[in-house]
Protein backbone atom coordinates (compact mmCIF):
# COMPACT_ATOMS: atom_id res chain seq x y z
CA UNK A 1 0.00 0.00 0.00
CA UNK A 2 1.47 3.06 -0.89
CA UNK A 3 0.40 5.96 1.92
CA UNK A 4 0.04 9.66 1.28
CA UNK A 5 -0.73 10.33 -2.58
CA UNK A 6 -3.35 12.80 -3.21
CA UNK A 7 -4.68 10.09 -6.09
CA UNK A 8 -4.27 6.66 -7.35
CA UNK A 9 -5.35 4.80 -10.38
CA UNK A 10 -6.42 0.93 -10.77
CA UNK A 11 -6.06 -0.36 -14.18
CA UNK A 12 -8.63 -2.92 -15.16
CA UNK A 13 -8.08 -5.19 -18.34
CA UNK A 14 -4.53 -3.54 -17.94
CA UNK A 15 -2.79 -6.07 -20.38
CA UNK A 16 1.26 -5.12 -20.67
CA UNK A 17 0.40 -1.71 -19.81
CA UNK A 18 0.43 0.87 -22.35
CA UNK A 19 -2.68 2.76 -20.39
CA UNK A 20 -0.59 2.41 -16.84
CA UNK A 21 2.71 3.67 -18.62
CA UNK A 22 0.80 6.48 -20.50
CA UNK A 23 -1.36 7.91 -16.42
CA UNK A 24 2.05 7.56 -14.55
CA UNK A 25 4.00 9.68 -17.69
CA UNK A 26 1.14 12.32 -16.63
CA UNK A 27 1.97 12.11 -13.35
CA UNK A 28 -0.92 9.79 -11.73
CA UNK A 29 -0.06 6.77 -8.97
CA UNK A 30 -1.11 3.44 -10.42
CA UNK A 31 -1.22 1.28 -7.41
CA UNK A 32 -2.60 -2.13 -9.48
CA UNK A 33 -3.41 -3.14 -12.46
CA UNK A 34 -5.64 -6.27 -12.63
CA UNK A 35 -5.95 -8.48 -15.65
CA UNK A 36 -7.37 -11.96 -16.60
CA UNK A 37 -3.71 -13.04 -18.62
CA UNK A 38 -1.23 -14.18 -16.80
CA UNK A 39 1.55 -13.47 -19.84
CA UNK A 40 1.28 -9.82 -19.18
CA UNK A 41 2.64 -10.15 -15.85
CA UNK A 42 6.01 -9.54 -16.47
CA UNK A 43 6.00 -6.86 -18.97
CA UNK A 44 3.18 -4.62 -16.22
CA UNK A 45 5.42 -5.15 -13.53
CA UNK A 46 8.64 -4.30 -15.06
CA UNK A 47 8.12 -1.56 -16.60
CA UNK A 48 5.42 0.01 -14.35
CA UNK A 49 6.30 -0.58 -10.82
CA UNK A 50 2.87 -1.58 -10.12
CA UNK A 51 1.54 -5.32 -8.84
CA UNK A 52 -0.18 -7.31 -11.42
CA UNK A 53 -3.03 -9.18 -9.90
CA UNK A 54 -4.06 -11.95 -12.20
CA UNK A 55 -7.63 -12.47 -12.07
CA UNK A 56 -10.90 -11.44 -14.42
CA UNK A 57 -13.31 -8.83 -13.75
CA UNK A 58 -15.97 -11.07 -13.52
CA UNK A 59 -14.74 -12.53 -10.33
CA UNK A 60 -13.22 -9.77 -8.82
CA UNK A 61 -14.89 -7.75 -6.09
CA UNK A 62 -15.18 -4.20 -5.60
CA UNK A 63 -14.01 -4.43 -1.94
CA UNK A 64 -10.84 -6.25 -3.54
CA UNK A 65 -10.01 -3.16 -5.67
CA UNK A 66 -10.85 -0.64 -2.88
CA UNK A 67 -8.22 -2.00 -0.77
CA UNK A 68 -5.42 -1.00 -3.32
CA UNK A 69 -6.13 2.75 -2.44
CA UNK A 70 -4.51 4.43 -0.27
CA UNK A 71 -6.46 5.61 2.63
CA UNK A 72 -7.71 9.05 2.31
CA UNK A 73 -6.88 9.18 -1.72
CA UNK A 74 -9.00 10.63 -4.60
CA UNK A 75 -9.42 6.77 -6.36
CA UNK A 76 -9.40 6.37 -10.15
CA UNK A 77 -10.99 3.50 -11.62
CA UNK A 78 -9.45 2.93 -15.23
CA UNK A 79 -10.37 0.39 -17.93
CA UNK A 80 -10.16 -0.95 -21.40
CA UNK A 81 -12.77 -3.71 -22.49
CA UNK A 82 -11.50 -6.03 -24.96
CA UNK A 83 -12.66 -4.11 -28.05
CA UNK A 84 -12.57 -7.16 -30.81
CA UNK A 85 -16.44 -7.72 -30.18
CA UNK A 86 -17.14 -4.20 -31.21
CA UNK A 87 -14.41 -3.77 -34.12
CA UNK A 88 -15.08 -3.86 -37.78
CA UNK A 89 -12.96 -6.86 -38.18
CA UNK A 90 -15.22 -9.07 -35.73
CA UNK A 91 -18.59 -10.29 -35.91
CA UNK A 92 -19.38 -8.61 -33.13
CA UNK A 93 -23.39 -10.00 -33.33
CA UNK A 94 -22.18 -13.42 -32.10
CA UNK A 95 -19.75 -12.45 -29.06
CA UNK A 96 -21.64 -11.64 -26.48
CA UNK A 97 -20.16 -13.20 -24.20
CA UNK A 98 -17.04 -10.73 -24.98
CA UNK A 99 -19.34 -7.41 -24.76
CA UNK A 100 -20.62 -8.61 -21.22
CA UNK A 101 -17.15 -7.49 -20.00
CA UNK A 102 -18.32 -3.67 -20.36
CA UNK A 103 -21.57 -4.30 -18.25
CA UNK A 104 -19.25 -6.24 -15.69
CA UNK A 105 -17.02 -3.08 -15.55
CA UNK A 106 -20.15 -0.99 -15.26
CA UNK A 107 -21.42 -3.42 -12.22
CA UNK A 108 -17.62 -2.95 -10.82
CA UNK A 109 -17.82 0.45 -10.98
CA UNK A 110 -21.29 0.77 -9.17
CA UNK A 111 -19.96 -1.26 -6.45
CA UNK A 112 -16.54 0.21 -5.55
CA UNK A 113 -18.06 3.68 -6.31
CA UNK A 114 -14.59 5.34 -7.56
CA UNK A 115 -14.30 9.14 -7.77
CA UNK A 116 -13.28 8.90 -11.10
CA UNK A 117 -13.58 6.87 -14.26
CA UNK A 118 -11.87 6.44 -17.48
CA UNK A 119 -12.67 4.04 -20.42
CA UNK A 120 -10.95 4.05 -23.91
CA UNK A 121 -12.44 1.78 -26.67
CA UNK A 122 -12.92 2.12 -30.25
CA UNK A 123 -15.41 4.92 -31.89
CA UNK A 124 -17.90 1.67 -32.99
CA UNK A 125 -18.84 1.00 -29.51
CA UNK A 126 -21.10 3.95 -29.93
CA UNK A 127 -22.76 2.14 -32.86
CA UNK A 128 -22.96 -1.39 -31.56
CA UNK A 129 -26.46 -2.73 -31.57
CA UNK A 130 -27.54 0.50 -32.88
CA UNK A 131 -26.17 2.14 -29.49
CA UNK A 132 -27.61 0.09 -27.16
CA UNK A 133 -24.87 -0.69 -25.49
CA UNK A 134 -22.82 2.19 -25.05
CA UNK A 135 -26.35 4.40 -24.10
CA UNK A 136 -26.85 1.53 -21.08
CA UNK A 137 -23.42 1.85 -19.83
CA UNK A 138 -23.24 5.83 -19.78
CA UNK A 139 -27.14 5.76 -18.18
CA UNK A 140 -25.47 3.63 -15.67
CA UNK A 141 -22.79 5.93 -14.94
CA UNK A 142 -24.85 9.42 -15.23
CA UNK A 143 -26.61 7.83 -11.70
CA UNK A 144 -23.74 9.01 -9.95
CA UNK A 145 -21.45 10.87 -12.37
CA UNK A 146 -20.86 13.67 -14.60
CA UNK A 147 -20.00 11.81 -18.10
CA UNK A 148 -18.16 13.32 -21.19
CA UNK A 149 -17.04 11.49 -24.13
CA UNK A 150 -14.59 11.95 -26.69
CA UNK A 151 -13.36 11.07 -30.52
CA UNK A 152 -9.90 10.89 -30.34
CA UNK A 153 -7.93 10.88 -33.51
CA UNK A 154 -4.42 9.73 -31.55
CA UNK A 155 -2.11 11.06 -34.11
CA UNK A 156 -3.14 14.62 -32.23
CA UNK A 157 -1.66 13.38 -29.02
CA UNK A 158 1.37 11.81 -30.82
CA UNK A 159 0.48 8.27 -31.72
CA UNK A 160 1.85 7.49 -35.39
CA UNK A 161 -1.64 5.56 -36.53
CA UNK A 162 -4.52 6.57 -38.03
CA UNK A 163 -6.77 5.43 -35.42
CA UNK A 164 -9.24 6.74 -33.88
CA UNK A 165 -10.61 5.98 -30.22
CA UNK A 166 -13.49 6.77 -28.05
CA UNK A 167 -12.45 7.77 -24.67
CA UNK A 168 -14.77 8.50 -21.89
CA UNK A 169 -14.87 9.92 -18.70
CA UNK A 170 -16.98 10.21 -15.36
CA UNK A 171 -16.37 12.46 -12.31
CA UNK A 172 -17.86 13.29 -9.19
CA UNK A 173 -16.73 16.20 -9.27
CA UNK A 174 -18.26 17.61 -12.74
CA UNK A 175 -17.39 17.17 -16.35
CA UNK A 176 -13.81 16.24 -17.47
CA UNK A 177 -12.41 17.90 -20.03
CA UNK A 178 -10.18 16.34 -22.49
CA UNK A 179 -6.53 18.15 -22.78
CA UNK A 180 -5.86 19.51 -25.89
CA UNK A 181 -3.46 18.07 -28.19
CA UNK A 182 0.60 19.47 -27.50
CA UNK A 183 2.21 18.38 -30.66
CA UNK A 184 3.40 21.49 -32.81
CA UNK A 185 3.89 21.17 -36.62
CA UNK A 186 4.00 18.28 -38.40
CA UNK A 187 1.75 14.74 -37.31
CA UNK A 188 4.05 11.48 -36.71
CA UNK A 189 4.08 9.33 -39.18
CA UNK A 190 5.97 5.61 -40.06
CA UNK A 191 9.20 7.34 -40.31
CA UNK A 192 9.33 9.24 -36.94
CA UNK A 193 8.37 6.15 -34.91
CA UNK A 194 10.41 3.61 -36.25
CA UNK A 195 12.69 4.82 -39.16
CA UNK A 196 15.82 4.59 -36.54
CA UNK A 197 15.87 1.04 -36.43
CA UNK A 198 18.56 -1.05 -37.86
CA UNK A 199 17.42 -2.89 -40.98
CA UNK A 200 16.54 -6.71 -40.53
CA UNK A 201 15.67 -9.32 -42.80
CA UNK A 202 12.18 -11.38 -42.86
CA UNK A 203 12.53 -14.48 -40.53
CA UNK A 204 15.67 -12.63 -38.73
CA UNK A 205 15.71 -11.48 -34.88
CA UNK A 206 18.30 -8.28 -34.56
CA UNK A 207 21.30 -9.26 -32.30
CA UNK A 208 20.68 -6.63 -29.82
CA UNK A 209 17.09 -6.21 -29.20
CA UNK A 210 15.05 -9.45 -29.51
CA UNK A 211 11.75 -7.80 -29.90
CA UNK A 212 13.52 -6.47 -33.32
CA UNK A 213 12.16 -9.66 -35.21
CA UNK A 214 10.43 -10.22 -37.75
CA UNK A 215 8.29 -13.50 -38.93
CA UNK A 216 9.41 -15.45 -42.08
CA UNK A 217 7.49 -14.99 -44.85
CA UNK A 218 6.72 -17.78 -47.83
CA UNK A 219 8.55 -17.85 -50.89
CA UNK A 220 4.61 -16.75 -52.46
CA UNK A 221 4.23 -13.83 -49.82
CA UNK A 222 8.03 -12.74 -50.24
CA UNK A 223 7.87 -12.41 -53.88
CA UNK A 224 4.22 -10.88 -53.33
CA UNK A 225 5.77 -8.15 -50.78
CA UNK A 226 8.84 -7.12 -53.36
CA UNK A 227 5.59 -6.58 -55.99
CA UNK A 228 4.36 -4.43 -53.28
CA UNK A 229 4.33 -0.47 -53.15
CA UNK A 230 4.21 1.47 -49.95
CA UNK A 231 0.63 2.85 -49.50
CA UNK A 232 -0.38 -0.09 -52.70
CA UNK A 233 -2.83 -2.64 -52.57
CA UNK A 234 -2.63 -6.54 -53.50
CA UNK A 235 -4.03 -5.28 -56.96
CA UNK A 236 -0.95 -3.67 -57.60
CA UNK A 237 0.26 -7.12 -58.09
CA UNK A 238 0.42 -9.63 -61.50
CA UNK A 239 -2.18 -11.94 -61.95
CA UNK A 240 -0.32 -14.93 -60.76
CA UNK A 241 0.62 -13.30 -57.11
CA UNK A 242 -3.49 -12.85 -56.39
CA UNK A 243 -4.90 -14.95 -54.11
CA UNK A 244 -8.36 -17.10 -55.51
CA UNK A 245 -10.39 -14.69 -53.18
CA UNK A 246 -9.26 -11.91 -54.70
CA UNK A 247 -10.22 -12.45 -57.86
CA UNK A 248 -13.70 -13.19 -57.13
CA UNK A 249 -16.22 -10.26 -57.63
CA UNK A 250 -16.55 -10.65 -53.66
CA UNK A 251 -12.82 -9.89 -52.76
CA UNK A 252 -12.33 -7.18 -54.52
CA UNK A 253 -13.50 -4.58 -52.18
CA UNK A 254 -11.18 -6.25 -49.62
CA UNK A 255 -7.61 -4.08 -50.29
CA UNK A 256 -6.82 -3.66 -46.61
CA UNK A 257 -4.62 -6.44 -46.53
CA UNK A 258 -0.98 -7.56 -48.07
CA UNK A 259 0.10 -3.87 -47.88
CA UNK A 260 3.19 -2.00 -47.28
CA UNK A 261 3.32 1.14 -44.48
CA UNK A 262 4.09 4.68 -46.48
CA UNK A 263 6.98 6.46 -44.55
CA UNK A 264 5.55 9.53 -44.49
CA UNK A 265 2.35 8.82 -43.41
CA UNK A 266 0.75 7.41 -39.80
CA UNK A 267 0.55 3.48 -39.94
CA UNK A 268 -2.90 1.76 -40.03
CA UNK A 269 -3.99 0.49 -36.80
CA UNK A 270 -1.38 -1.63 -34.67
CA UNK A 271 -3.85 -4.92 -34.09
CA UNK A 272 -3.01 -8.13 -32.81
CA UNK A 273 -1.86 -9.37 -35.92
CA UNK A 274 0.33 -6.37 -36.51
CA UNK A 275 3.48 -9.17 -37.71
CA UNK A 276 1.46 -10.80 -39.85
CA UNK A 277 2.27 -9.46 -43.97
CA UNK A 278 -0.97 -11.05 -44.51
CA UNK A 279 -3.24 -9.49 -41.86
CA UNK A 280 -3.39 -5.91 -42.73
CA UNK A 281 -1.45 -2.92 -44.34
CA UNK A 282 1.89 -4.25 -41.88
CA UNK A 283 4.53 -4.61 -44.58
CA UNK A 284 7.21 -2.54 -43.88
CA UNK A 285 7.99 0.14 -46.53
CA UNK A 286 11.04 -0.14 -48.17
CA UNK A 287 12.17 -3.93 -46.86
CA UNK A 288 11.07 -6.93 -47.81
CA UNK A 289 9.39 -8.20 -44.54
CA UNK A 290 6.53 -7.19 -42.14
CA UNK A 291 6.87 -5.21 -39.37
CA UNK A 292 8.80 -6.42 -36.68
CA UNK A 293 7.19 -6.83 -32.98
CA UNK A 294 10.04 -3.71 -31.51
CA UNK A 295 8.26 -1.67 -34.26
CA UNK A 296 4.89 -2.58 -33.56
CA UNK A 297 5.54 -1.25 -30.44
CA UNK A 298 7.45 1.88 -31.04
CA UNK A 299 4.18 2.21 -33.31
CA UNK A 300 2.10 1.64 -30.17
CA UNK A 301 4.29 4.86 -28.85
CA UNK A 302 5.56 2.42 -25.94
CA UNK A 303 9.15 3.56 -25.07
CA UNK A 304 12.07 1.53 -26.50
CA UNK A 305 13.68 -0.06 -23.69
CA UNK A 306 10.01 -1.88 -22.73
CA UNK A 307 10.01 -5.21 -21.88
CA UNK A 308 7.98 -7.54 -23.01
CA UNK A 309 9.35 -10.88 -21.78
CA UNK A 310 12.35 -11.93 -19.57
CA UNK A 311 15.10 -12.61 -21.35
CA UNK A 312 15.54 -16.31 -20.72
CA UNK A 313 11.73 -16.38 -22.04
CA UNK A 314 10.99 -17.33 -25.70
CA UNK A 315 9.16 -14.81 -27.36
CA UNK A 316 6.42 -15.88 -29.63
CA UNK A 317 4.96 -13.68 -32.02
CA UNK A 318 1.35 -14.80 -31.42
CA UNK A 319 1.66 -13.59 -27.82
CA UNK A 320 4.00 -10.58 -27.97
CA UNK A 321 1.99 -9.38 -31.00
CA UNK A 322 -1.40 -9.91 -29.01
CA UNK A 323 -0.04 -7.92 -26.25
CA UNK A 324 0.97 -5.29 -28.44
CA UNK A 325 -2.11 -5.22 -30.85
CA UNK A 326 -4.74 -5.11 -27.79
CA UNK A 327 -2.52 -2.26 -26.15
CA UNK A 328 -3.66 1.21 -25.42
CA UNK A 329 -0.95 3.48 -27.32
CA UNK A 330 1.23 4.75 -24.41
CA UNK A 331 0.72 8.66 -25.57
CA UNK A 332 -2.89 8.50 -25.89
CA UNK A 333 -2.96 6.87 -22.09
CA UNK A 334 -0.62 9.89 -21.06
CA UNK A 335 -3.29 12.56 -22.76
CA UNK A 336 -5.47 10.27 -20.43
CA UNK A 337 -3.60 11.27 -17.55
CA UNK A 338 -3.58 14.59 -18.03
CA UNK A 339 -6.82 15.35 -18.61
CA UNK A 340 -7.31 13.87 -15.43
CA UNK A 341 -4.59 15.22 -13.58
CA UNK A 342 -6.36 18.79 -14.52
CA UNK A 343 -9.49 17.93 -13.63
CA UNK A 344 -8.46 16.95 -9.96
CA UNK A 345 -6.69 20.35 -10.09
CA UNK A 346 -9.21 22.24 -11.18
CA UNK A 347 -11.30 21.11 -8.40
CA UNK A 348 -8.93 21.65 -5.69
CA UNK A 349 -8.21 17.68 -5.01
CA UNK A 350 -4.90 17.34 -6.63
Amino acid sequence: MIRGIPAAAVDMFCGVGGLTHGLRRAGLTVVAGFDADPSCKYAFEQNNGAPFVCKPIETTSAKEVLGWFPEGSTRVLVGCAPCQPFSSYSSSSKRRKDWTLLEQFADLVDAAQPDVVSMENVTRLRSFDRGALFDYFVDRLERHYKVSFFHVPCTHYGVPQTRVRLVLFASVFGPVNLEPPSLEGKAPTVRTAIGHLPPIRHGEVHHEDPLHRSQSLSDLNLRRIRASRPGGTWSDWPDELRAACHRRETGRTYRNVYGRMEWERPSPTITTGCFNYGRGRFGHPDQDRAISLREAALLQTFPEDYEFAEEAQKIYFDRVGRQIGNAVPVALGEAIGQSICAHLKDRGVL
